[in-house]
Order: structure tokens, then C-alpha cells, then sequence
């Protein structure tokens, strides 16, 4: 479970990373207007609007990637496993030993366990 959680938490912070790296270099609504005048991105790898598309479809599955991962993040880190009910299907708990509550044995100053977690039955007046 702790390399699960690892591996998300890498493919989380490689999202995070990568969201913010494209933001970075896409082209903000006020370079198009250079582009109409000659000094567009017309001869590049992607084409004039190649880039514009192909960074914009990369920027949202990254966002995708990323909010599912904080989701599973999430999610397993709220998962608590359940105790067994055990055979008859109520929770088991320790009984407690009636002898031992009732009355301390003499001459010892400390109490058992049992008996010093067990409340009082008898309150002094």
C-alpha cells in the first residue's frame, strides 16, 4: 500500500509540474494579434494553430491526471480498515475478571491491569 501511494504521489507532483510548464509557454489571447501581421508561429513544428491546440489538449489531460490522483490520494488516505466481527458477529471484546474488580488482594499496593482500567463500582460518601 506505501508504494501505491508513493507512485501516485510521483504521478501527482509529474502532473503538477507538467500543468504548470504548459501554462508557461502557451500564448496568451494578446500574441494573436502579432500573428495576423506576419509574425506568426505560421512556419513552426505545429503550424499556425497546431500549437495553440496541441498545448491546450496536453494542458487538460494533465489537469485530468492530476485531479485524479488527488482523488485516489484522498480516498486512500481516509480508508480505515474495519475490525472482524468474529464468528457470532458482534465485535469481541476482553471480558473482564469479576474477582478481580470486586476486591484487591491485601497486602499488595499496586492494582492488575483489569482491575485499575475497570470503573468503580462503589463510590466513597
Amino acid at each position: 500500500m506505501l508504494y501505491l501511494k508513493t507512485l501516485i504521489i510521483v504521478v501527482q507532483l509529474l502532473s503538477a509540474l507538467g500543468v504548470i510548464g504548459l501554462v508557461l509557454l502557451q500564448h496568451g489571447k494578446g500574441a494573436d494579434m502579432g500573428a495576423a501581421f506576419g509574425s506568426g508561429a505560421s512556419g513552426s513544428l505545429f503550424g499556425a494553430t497546431g500549437s495553440a491546440n496541441f498545448l491546450s489538449r496536453t494542458t487538460a489531460v494533465l489537469a485530468a491526471v492530476f485531479f485524479v490522483t488527488t482523488l485516489t490520494l484522498t480516498y486512500l488516505g481516509a480508508y480505515r480498515a474495519k475490525p472482524s466481527a468474529g464468528v457470532l458477529g458482534a465485535a469481541v471484546t476482553a471480558p473482564i475478571a469479576a474477582s478481580a474488580a470486586s476486591a484487591p488482594a491485601v497486602g499488595s499496593a499496586t492494582l492488575p491491569a483489569s482491575a485499575a482500567s475497570a470503573p468503580a463500582t462503589e463510590v466513597p460518601k
